[in-house]
């Protein structure tokens, strides 16, 4: 069964500090060209601003954060800068995750990885491991991750594993096979960079979300733009559905 249940078929508590975050982490290419220097310098400043980010959330009491590293669709992007990110990727798990478990943050990983080599896959799973009964904050990875491929592979899991199911099934029996069954529906997301679009991530999760979307480049994303995000998302009224008046009400009745 699923951990959490969707926000379309309960109303969830809409805490002052978003439970969950997710960001699309845009803008590193950007940042670097304004620099003239190489896209590969944007990435490696981008995985400065992901330690403090994680640091923040920490300590702001953020429980869940997913990041969008890597989407399906960026292996059309130039082979040598995939070929970076891969490395990059890999390093980050090398070097970071012992600190990510001494500061007792769980750290997960989403997405296809039947692109990845043996070495990444190895690292991933003992990350995994390390980390699996930290308490802190749940760190998400999403990496060669998308949102249609995350409801298909869902789809395909269940059925595998429930062939009765094949004629009729529901939302909650499905949400157990999706990538992110383990966390509660993002209660903010955030994007970097200017674009105003998801991109194709977590298309399920994302149907109750507040959105934010910035100018600033990942690279350039620090505390101050964090806290900025979660005080846009306290001025939201989040619904659910439901009209003003009946969130007011409920809220003078608690």
């Amino acid at each position: 069964m699923a951990l959490f249940q969707s926000s379309t078929s309960v109303i969830p508590d809409a805490p002052a500090v978003p439970r969950h975050i997710a960001i699309i982490m845009d803008g590193n290419g950007r940042w670097a060209k304004k620099r003239f220097l190489p896209r590969v310098a944007g990435h490696q400043r981008g995985v400065e601003r992901v330690r403090e980010v994680v640091k923040a959330c920490r300590e702001l009491g953020v429980e869940y954060l997913t990041l969008f590293a890597f989407s399906s669709e960026n292996w059309r992007r130039p082979a040598d800068e995939v070929s970076f990110l891969m490395q990059l990727f890999l390093k980050m798990l090398e070097r970071e995750v012992g600190k990510l478990h001494e500061n007792n943050i769980r750290l997960k990983i989403i997405g296809d990885r039947s692109h990845f080599d043996d070495k990444l896959c190895q690292r991933i799973a003992e990350a995994e491991q390390l980390t699996a009964n930290n308490t802190s904050l749940t760190l998400t990875i999403a990496a060669n991750y998308g949102g249609r491929w995350d409801i298909m592979q869902a789809v395909q899991s269940m059925l595998q594993a429930r062939p009765e199911l094949t004629s009729s099934f529901n939302e909650a029996e499905l949400e157990s096979y999706l990538s992110m069954h383990y966390a509660p529906e993002p209660d903010l997301f955030i994007r970097t960079g200017g674009e105003q679009r998801i991109s194709n991530f977590l298309l399920w999760q994302l149907a109750y979300t507040e959105l934010y979307f910035t100018d600033t480049l990942w690279p350039a994303f620090n505390r101050e733009a964090l806290q900025a995000a979660i005080q846009s998302y306290q001025t939201r009224e989040r619904r659910f559905g439901r009209t003003s008046e009946q969130v007011q009400r409920k809220s003078a009745d608690a």
